[in-house]
């Protein structure tokens, strides 16, 4: 008896994934994604499981899809485009550069605000707003590498977090499928959220 190898479906083709490197991972390798770990090359560094990254955007989708206030954040300069093309697109909320102290905690900041959830795309560069929606009991999504810790975090994409482009998918997918379960349509290209060839 002949078994059929079951093709897994994904959100977007393979390549797409591949060729922005979403599943190059690091050497370093904290307890909390080994899971997320497909296999480790001879030079140490670690490849994330596409299948599992997949899975993991479409259901941060399901939950943001839920919510009014998003409010996405990217200290880092590597996806703060990406992060204010999403915010654009969704009518969300994003900061960009320094989270300053008080963002969400002190609503006699000029910063004040108040999401329903956020969005963190290097958890280790944004553990200010991690800190701050943590003590405000507000979900926290986080694009984790390899070197992440996981602390804090409610759900978290395994993903390359340092690759201009891995985050231009990684957003312009979860921007995608947000406006589709609001019954809206993307016009934006990955390009526009900083994919580069």
């Amino acid at each position: 008896m002949e078994t059929k190898v079951k093709k897994e479906r994904l959100l977007i083709p393979r390549e797409k994934y591949l060729s922005a490197g979403v599943h190059i991972g690091l050497t370093t390798k904290t307890a909390g994604m080994k899971r997320f770990i497909y296999k480790i090359r001879p030079n140490g560094l670690a490849v994330l499981n596409v299948g599992m990254i997949d899975k993991r955007i479409g259901h941060a989708a399901n939950m943001l899809a839920e919510r009014k206030n998003i409010l996405v954040v990217s200290k880092k300069e590597n996806g703060q485009q990406s992060v204010r093309k999403f915010a654009e697109v969704t009518g969300s909320r994003a900061i960009t550069g320094r989270f300053m102290p008080g963002s969400l905690t002190n609503p006699s900041s000029q910063d004040f605000f108040e999401p329903d959830i956020l969005v963190v795309t290097d958890p280790l560069a944004d553990k200010q707003a991690i800190k701050e929606a943590y003590s405000m009991r507000i979900p926290i999504i986080g694009m984790v590498d390899t070197f992440n810790e996981l602390g804090y975090l409610d759900f978290v994409i395994p993903c390359n977090n340092k690759g201009k482009k891995s985050l231009a998918v990684i957003y312009w997918l979860l921007a995608k499928l947000l406006l589709e379960k609001r019954g809206e349509k993307l016009e934006a290209k990955p390009e526009d959220f900083g994919y580069e060839e």
